[in-house]
């Protein structure tokens, strides 16, 4: 599922496919600018999204097997929610 169809299926159970569409990009933007200010969202039952940092490592240039430095850098991390797990494995 894209942002479209997810926005479509939204917008079914609330009438207005502007009104899902604003709704969609409002969840969004909101998780995104407070994961990159470093604050943790978390949504009970569906899972956590935070920013972690992934530390400098060495790496391995699959093409040529030369070896580079990658620095350490910072990413989003999403944790899911034991209903969300239980619900993907079929126990609920």
């Amino acid at each position: 599922m894209n942002k479209r169809e997810l926005v479509d299926a939204i917008s079914e159970r609330l009438g207005s496919k502007k009104a899902a569409a604003e709704a969609v990009d409002a969840i969004l933007e909101t998780i995104q600018n407070t994961v990159a200010k470093g604050d943790k969202v978390a949504i009970t039952g569906f899972g956590s999204f935070e920013k972690a940092q992934r530390p400098a490592r060495t790496a391995r240039n699959p093409a040529t097997g030369k070896t580079i430095e990658v620095p350490a850098t910072w990413v989003p991390k999403f944790r899911a929610g034991a209903d969300f797990k239980n619900l993907v494995a079929g126990k609920k």
